[in-house]
């Protein structure tokens, strides 16, 4: 059974246009020409790294980095860069 998830995005106005117009001609929703999209998108993107070798790195999911305090704003901007004056 597939999940779906509602989230925001912002798209290029003529793209959105078109998208929708293909929505129109295949009797699909939107959602549903952007979901095909993505997947040939991720599959060209998959086989792409699959033949140059490259890998996403491995994150350490549910462990912090030392120094970061995720009550404190101003620290964790500070970690991630955002407080930079350059």
């Amino acid at each position: 059974m597939m999940r779906f998830m509602r989230t925001t995005v912002n798209i290029d106005d003529e793209l959105l246009t078109q998208a929708k117009m293909l929505a129109a001609r295949t009797s699909r929703s939107l959602g549903a020409v952007v979901d095909d999209a993505l997947r040939v998108l991720l599959k060209a993107q998959s086989v792409s790294a699959e033949q140059t070798g490259w890998r996403l790195p491995s994150a350490n999911l549910g462990r912090l980095q030392p120094g970061v305090d995720l009550e404190d704003k101003e620290s964790l901007a500070n970690v991630l860069g955002d407080n930079d004056l350059s």
